[in-house]
């Protein structure tokens, strides 16, 4: 068993036990909740917007800081009232490929489904700017996120594939990981996010010291998605770099609408945000995240499958009872036509056309 694996299966044990899947037994219990990541985050403003567009309907989708990835994925399938989690798609591979071997993740991923694909978030990768090249990450010490995050779990995969050995892995978040390097106590830090991301905008980040490492290992371009960092994504920034991405998800629950309230209520929630993220999906895009312009509603990862109760929520025949007052159409002006030049111009527009 790998480090990697290891640690992977006690955060699955220490969450779980933390969560505990439960099932409360009145219908009228029911919140509707999305795990997202930290504050910073694409995660949280992709949440935030989906949140908005389920405010103009008068559903209330509470939007949840998390660590990320690994916490999203467990608290969909463990912590109550958790319908929605945002997870990165190399997560869900390393998953589904231990899933066969090991019990422990095997139970973790029962009854987990897709419900949107997203978009592909970019590896950052902030140095000190004397450090050119993933490779030079060797013997340096390097933040790679908390150990029940993504961005965790894409750091490690990243550095053990490209086979760089730092002289220190440090499990610390983002926000942290950017004053410690700032102050000088680390050399480089992962954050696995969908560009432009917010912590990337800080005025505190000197173009002079600091820079985004390329990221070309061909190892990693065979296993990861080629991406591009443009110039002028972020203000430090001047010039374009390559990168790698991972696709990120919307995941939720396979719930049963005939096992009890609770399931049937969750479920109806489940399908009630796929109807409204479908049928406002080009608002989302224009009013949105810029990462909205590029999902792919047809990208579902290999290996998953997407959710009984978010096709429900897709059908052309799917009824969401919006609790928001629908305005009341504004009236016709009335015509100032007679109604010799109205029955005249009805005649023309059926013989001819308007």
């Amino acid at each position: 068993m790998t480090r990697l694996h290891g640690l992977l299966i006690q955060a699955i044990a220490i969450l779980a036990l933390a969560a505990g899947f439960a099932s409360p037994a009145t219908a009228q219990s029911v919140e509707r909740n999305i795990l997202t990541g930290g504050p910073t985050g694409t995660y949280i403003q992709f949440g935030n917007d989906m949140s908005r567009m389920a405010a103009k309907c008068g559903i209330t989708l509470n939007v949840r800081e998390s660590a990320g990835s690994l916490e999203n994925f467990l608290g969909v399938r463990n912590r109550p009232q958790t319908q929605f989690g945002i997870v990165q798609s190399d997560v869900l591979e390393y998953m589904r490929t231990f899933a066969s071997s090991d019990p422990a993740i095997a139970r973790a991923i029962f009854g987990v489904r897709i419900a949107f694909p997203l978009y592909n978030e970019e590896v950052h990768i902030l140095a000190r700017r004397e450090i050119g090249s993933l490779e030079d990450l060797t013997g340096k010490r390097v933040a790679v996120g908390v150990e029940d995050s993504g961005t965790f779990l894409t750091a490690s995969l990243v550095l053990d594939l490209a086979g760089v050995r730092p002289a220190e892995r440090v499990t610390i978040d983002a926000d942290t990981s950017l004053a410690r390097l700032i102050e000088g106590s680390i050399d480089a830090f992962f954050y696995v996010a969908g560009a432009p991301t917010k912590i990337f905008q800080s005025p505190e980040i000197d173009g002079a010291a600091l820079h985004l490492l390329p990221i070309t290992n061909p190892t990693l371009a065979a296993v990861y998605v080629p991406s591009r960092i443009e110039a002028g994504t972020y203000a430090f920034q001047t010039e374009g770099i390559d990168v790698v991405a991972v696709k990120a998800v919307l995941m939720t629950y396979e719930y049963e609408p005939g096992r009890n309230a609770y399931h049937r209520e969750s479920c109806r929630s489940v399908s009630d945000l796929s109807s409204i993220v479908l049928t406002n999906f080009k608002e989302l895009q224009a009013s949105g995240h810029p990462k909205w312009k590029q999902v792919d509603l047809n990208d579902i990862p290999p290996g998953w499958e997407i959710g009984n109760c978010v096709n429900e929520g897709l059908s052309e025949t799917y009824q969401l009872q919006c609790a928001a007052p629908v305005p009341a159409a504004a009236p016709e002006p009335e015509s100032i036509e007679s109604q010799a030049n109205q029955a005249y111009r009805a005649r023309i527009c059926a013989a001819v056309g308007c």
